[in-house]
C-alpha cells in the first residue's frame, strides 16, 4: 500500500508540475463551460478514476451497511475483495467510453455535469469520514448498524440534494455565456 500511495503521489507531483491535471493547468482550461473544445486526455483520465473511487466507495459500503442490517454479520472486507476491482473496472470502462460526466471528447455541457461530479466529492466526503466515526463509536448491533446505514444514506442524499440545488461550491450549473471565473 505504502509502495502504491508512493507511485500515485510521485505520478500526480509529475503531472501536477507539468500542469497536466484538472485544475494546476498553466492557465484555465475551460473559459466557457459551453464551448466545444477537446477534452485533454488527461483530464478525461483523472476524472474517469475519480468517478471510480467515488461510486466504488460509495456503493460497496452501502452494500456492506444492508448486509449487516439484513445478516446481523459484517463482511464488508470480503465485499471489497470480490466486488471493489469489477464495480471500479466496469466505471473506468463506461469513462473510456465517455460515458460519465466530464469525462467526454468535448468540454461542451460542462457547465451543468461539473456540479453531478462536485457533487459526488461532496457527498461521499462527507458521508464516508461520518460512516468511520459512527463504525468506531457505535457498538456491532442491528440497531446500530440500521442507524449507521440510515446516516450514512442521509449525508449521501442530503448532499445530493444540495448540490442539485446548487447551494454547495461548484455545483451550481453554468449558464451559456457564463464565463467559468462567475462561480
Amino acid at each position: 500500500m505504502t509502495i502504491w500511495l508512493g507511485v500515485v503521489l510521485l505520478g500526480t507531483g509529475i503531472a501536477g508540475l507539468r500542469g497536466r491535471l484538472p485544475g494546476v493547468e498553466p492557465k484555465p482550461y475551460i473559459l466557457r463551460f459551453t464551448e466545444d473544445k477537446p477534452n485533454p486526455l488527461y483530464r478525461r483520465v483523472c476524472y474517469t478514476v475519480a468517478w471510480g473511487d467515488l461510486i466504488s466507495f460509495a456503493i460497496l459500503n452501502l452494500a456492506g451497511l444492508i448486509y449487516a442490517v439484513v445478516t446481523g454479520a459484517w463482511r464488508l472486507r470480503q465485499i471489497y475483495e470480490h466486488a471493489y476491482f469489477p464495480l471500479a473496472i466496469a466505471i473506468w470502462i463506461l469513462g473510456a467510453l465517455g460515458q460519465l460526466p466530464r469525462v467526454k471528447s468535448s468540454t461542451k455541457g460542462e457547465g451543468t455535469e461539473r456540479r453531478y461530479f462536485y457533487g459526488a466529492v461532496w457527498a461521499v466526503c462527507a458521508a464516508e469520514p461520518v460512516l468511520g466515526l459512527l463504525w468506531k463509536t457505535l457498538p456491532r448491533s442491528r440497531e446500530a448498524d440500521a442507524l449507521k446505514l440510515f446516516i450514512f444514506a442521509a449525508i449521501l442524499a442530503g448532499m445530493g440534494l444540495l448540490a442539485r440545488n446548487g447551494v454547495l461550491p461548484r455545483t451550481r450549473p453554468i449558464k451559456p455565456g457564463e464565463w467559468a471565473v462567475s462561480d
